[in-house]
């Protein structure tokens, strides 16, 4: 009875503790079903408030955009709304300025039409009055227009003359002023200084000891020197310099180039005289080479053949009436160029013709003619173009005006050479007279080389000793001065040098 008791208690204990367990089940699960909702509405509302933020930063950054992107459109509507008040205005200009024109055109028309009328009606009653004439004189219209022409210049002529001379006396003052204006314009626009060129050079010496080397015993290196350059060297005129005299600025240069090298190399006799004013005879065509190439740059004038330019080149070493005649060309071309575009003319042919217009003076004291002529011959053969030839070979109105360009260069020759201080005309005759000396005696037989020295008051006269004997030398000398005498002028007397002399050379080998 027991037994069975205790089973039973513990089948009941049993039991119950499976229902205490299934309710502690239950229960633990309830809890933790309530804590996943909660987790799950607390989640949820984190995410809603994360979600309005978004939406707030999004609606503010949307307000911005849309500001940033309508302040543009409103700045662009204001300034179009200002262009559409200008051209507003404008139309209403442009309107009235039309509405002007069109009564302005329709005043003109009326004004023609006007003037058609009175025209018509004046031919007619020309008509007429021809017609009422050429019935009463019996003559036809043509001789009763004719009749009425001469008699109203009859009637007139007195008024017609005093017109016409008024009218010409006026263009003549007209043109003479501007004339004047371009000519003054020009000038003033080219205001080159002149220098006259000056018959002597100086040649700075290191020491007095150089005088003894270059006299040379009993002073036969100065002559070998002088017979050599053709100029005179003075060696007492001033201290500390000798002076090279001579009125061919080509000798002086040429005798001053080599004087410097025979004082540089200190080696001062009669064979390195010879030898060093050979070397520079040579060096200096390379020098009237640059001449000629800088005048024709600085003139503007490119593409002349190279032996032109070399003849421009000689032109350095001569010149006119005191004036250089190489700078005198340089400066005609800049005059003449500026007329031309002044005038309407050429300025190319202009600039090229009065550079080249005394070409003819490299050469004149070799060839026959005038340097002009010379100068036409030269420009042929190195195949210048005719219009440059025609406009320099009037410009001592040996040959008629041809072109406009020719007028010009005549003009910038007068303007040139006709300034204040240009040209000395006492010492271009001078040196011409000495020219001419030098020319004369030449002209003999036998003559190799001459020289006029002393100012003029001696000429020197080498000659070949192979064709000149000494006995011949007397009557050469005679002749030359008889010569001298028949076609010269020049004051006092000119002494009559001729040297003759024999040289003979060997080589030891």
């Amino acid at each position: 009875m027991s037994l069975k008791i205790i089973l039973i208690l513990l089948a009941l204990s049993g039991l119950g503790g499976i229902l205490l367990g299934y309710v502690l089940r239950v229960l633990i699960g309830l809890a933790q079903r309530g804590s996943l909702e909660l987790d799950i509405k607390q989640k949820l509302l984190q995410a809603k408030e994360k979600a309005a933020e978004i939406i707030a930063e999004a609606e503010f950054r949307s307000e911005v955009i849309e500001t940033e992107r309508l302040a543009p459109l409103e700045e662009r509507e204001d300034k179009l709304q200002q262009k559409e008040e200008r051209l507003g205005t404008k139309e209403d200009f442009l309107d009235t300025r039309q509405q002007d024109l069109d009564d302005r055109e329709d005043e003109l028309r009326r004004r023609e039409q006007e003037a058609t009328r009175l025209k018509s009606d004046y031919e007619n009653l020309a008509h007429d009055r021809v017609r009422e004439l050429s019935k009463i004189a019996h003559m036809t219209p043509e001789q009763a227009e004719q009749q009425l022409i001469r008699e109203y210049e009859r009637v007139h002529e007195e008024s017609l003359l005093m017109r016409l001379q008024k009218l010409e006396a006026h263009g003549r003052e007209l043109l003479e002023e501007k004339a004047r204006t371009i000519l003054t314009t020009v000038i003033h626009r080219l205001g080159n200084a002149v220098n006259a060129e000056a018959t002597s050079l100086y040649v700075s010496i290191p020491s007095e000891e150089i005088k003894g080397k270059i006299i040379g015993k009993e002073g036969r290196n100065i002559k070998a020197f002088e017979r050599a350059t053709g100029v005179d060297v003075l060696i007492d005129e001033v201290p500390d310099r000798i002076m090279l005299s001579s009125f061919d600025p080509l000798r002086r240069h040429i005798a001053k180039h080599a004087l410097e090298k025979l004082i540089i190399d200190g080696r001062i006799q009669p064979a390195k005289i010879e030898e060093t004013v050979e070397k520079t005879r040579v060096e200096m065509q390379e020098i009237i080479k640059q001449k000629g190439e800088a005048a024709a740059y600085e003139a503007g004038v490119l593409g002349l053949d190279p032996k032109l330019i070399a003849l421009l080149g000689r032109l350095y070493f001569r010149t006119s009436y005191g004036q250089n005649v190489l700078q005198h060309s340089i400066e005609m071309a800049h005059i003449a160029g500026m007329l031309a575009l002044e005038l309407g003319a050429d300025a190319s042919i202009a600039r090229t013709a009065a550079l080249l217009h005394d070409i003819g003076k490299a050469v004149d004291h070799e060839v026959q003619g005038t340097h002009v002529e010379i100068g036409r011959r030269i420009l042929e053969k190195y195949g210048v173009d005719r219009s440059v030839i025609q406009a320099m070979q009037s410009h001592h109105e040996e040959f008629p005006y041809e072109t406009p360009e020719s007028m010009i260069v005549q003009v910038a020759d007068a303007v040139s050479g006709g300034r204040p201080g240009a040209r000395r005309d006492t010492v271009e005759r001078y040196l011409e007279r000495l020219g001419d000396l030098e020319r004369l005696a030449g002209a003999f037989p036998g003559v190799e080389k001459v020289y006029a020295i002393a100012a003029g008051r001696e000429i020197r006269v080498f000659v070949n000793p192979g064709k000149i004997s000494d006995i011949a030398m007397h009557k050469l000398a005679q002749n030359i001065a008889l010569r001298i005498q028949a076609e010269l002028k020049y004051p006092g007397e000119i002494k009559v040098s001729v040297i003759r002399e024999n040289r003979v050379v060997e080589f030891a080998r």
